[in-house]
């Protein structure tokens, strides 16, 4: 496939740009959760103006807000919004990243920095892509790459630029959101509902080729504290009661089976995300993932059993569970919209491939709207081994994803 240029490069300068989010700042209610990605914001803001979009605005949250009019005569054809995220998981660091392009990659091993090895025998994606001769963009292997969700950024802007450059190409009214802190859980907390007219958005932060999501996990956040009872270490018998022990008594009961490192497809787990304390005090703080609601009820319900067995034990001391909802299922809402799927399937099958759904492992900032009352499912960009060195991504399939996009948007006059 011919280089798509203005893609790569855009692609790559995005990557370049450090906007890695704070999870204690979003937490506290802080959004977005870094100045970095307020920084950001103004340069895709600079940017889509140069393309030729007028109305750009950057609300108070720093949330990216685009209109593409409606081409002339479809003034009635319905508006879809187009949603990506600016910020870069706090996983790995996400500074001073230095992407490497693989040019018609034959599948060989690539060797990175710090020991990092992508082998196409252990990623089946990685060997298609050489199987396919595309070209991919690794990191340097001591850092992520941004491609979550930079690569979705990219398409959106390239699909504009494209539709604009081409009248001929009818389309209704285009609205664009860049969000910051989709990778905290917080990416929709701010949001500017009461811009958006769009009835039916799509998010550009998918995966591999092809790959089109409708349902994600339902998601609670756990926070167990554990209040101990502090005395000197060489008198503490027998009235001491370790908070940092406690913690760790709680964290072993969780099922192990049942951890994000031992289940897959629609299984849920108990994720431990965070633990800290000492003597007198100590938390932890898990996130709970499950398909179905009942299934999220049996889980925080075993989270506070567990948490009362460890209070019953430890004499004196006291457990407390508060449980957070972050974001819920969206299938059954998205049930209800066929048309917002209908379109997105035709679209992909427009461009010569076979899209196929999959359930998302997590959630996207689409989950968090759909609850909000606007479908929103989530669209591939290409990219693959997010929040790690590992990361990568295709250029031939982030180029398809612009062309879905293209698609999509002259499907929805039809």
């Amino acid at each position: 496939m011919e280089i798509n240029k203005k893609l790569l490069d855009r692609f790559i300068g995005y990557t370049k740009i450090w906007t890695t989010s704070v999870q204690e700042e979003a937490d506290a209610g802080v959004i977005p959760s870094s100045p970095r990605e307020t920084e950001f914001a103004k340069v895709l803001a600079d940017e889509l103006r140069s393309i030729g979009i007028s109305d750009v605005t950057i609300s108070p949250h720093s949330y990216v807000c685009a209109r593409l009019p409606a081409s002339a005569g479809c003034e009635s054809v319905p508006s879809i919004g187009l949603l990506a995220h600016m910020d870069t998981a706090p996983d790995v660091s996400g500074q001073n990243v230095n992407p490497q392009v693989v040019e018609n990659y034959d599948g060989r091993v690539l060797a990175l920095k710090d020991g990092i090895v992508l082998d196409p025998a252990k990623d089946k994606y990685l060997a298609c892509a050489g199987k396919n001769r595309e070209t991919i963009i690794t990191t340097d292997g001591t850092t992520l790459l941004g491609a979550d969700d930079k690569a979705g950024i990219a398409v959106i802007m390239t699909a504009l630029e494209e539709l604009i450059a081409h009248p001929e190409k009818k389309h209704g009214q285009i609205e664009v959101i860049f969000s910051p802190d989709e990778e905290t859980g917080h990416g929709m907390d701010k949001v500017p509902v009461d811009w958006i007219q769009s009835k039916q958005c799509y998010t550009l932060d998918g995966g591999h080729v092809c790959e089109l999501e409708a349902e994600c996990f339902n998601a609670y956040k756990s926070e167990i504290s554990f209040e101990g009872v502090a005395m000197h270490t060489g008198t503490a018998r027998p009235g001491m009661v370790n908070g940092s022990v406690m913690a760790a008594s709680f964290v072993s009961m969780l099922p192990r089976h049942e951890a994000p490192e031992t289940t897959d497809g629609y299984q849920g787990f108990y994720a431990v995300m965070y633990m800290e304390g000492n003597i007198e005090k100590a938390s932890v703080t898990l996130y709970v993932r499950d398909f179905t609601a009942e299934g999220m009820k049996k889980r925080l319900e075993t989270i506070e059993m567990i948490a009362k067995t460890v209070e019953t034990v430890n004499k004196g001391s006291k457990v407390s569970v508060k449980h957070t909802k972050q974001y819920l299922n969206m299938k059954e809402e998205l049930d209800k919209n066929p048309a917002v799927l209908d379109k997105l399937v035709k679209a992909v099958e427009s461009v010569g491939l076979e899209p196929y759904f999959s359930a998302i492992r997590g959630g996207t900032d689409g989950s968090r709207l759909t609850e909000m009352g606007i479908p929103t499912p989530n669209v591939f960009t290409g990219g693959h081994n997010f929040h790690s060195r590992y990361e990568w991504a295709s250029l031939d399939q982030m180029t398809a994803a612009q062309k879905t996009v293209v698609a999509l948007a002259e499907l929805w006059t039809e």
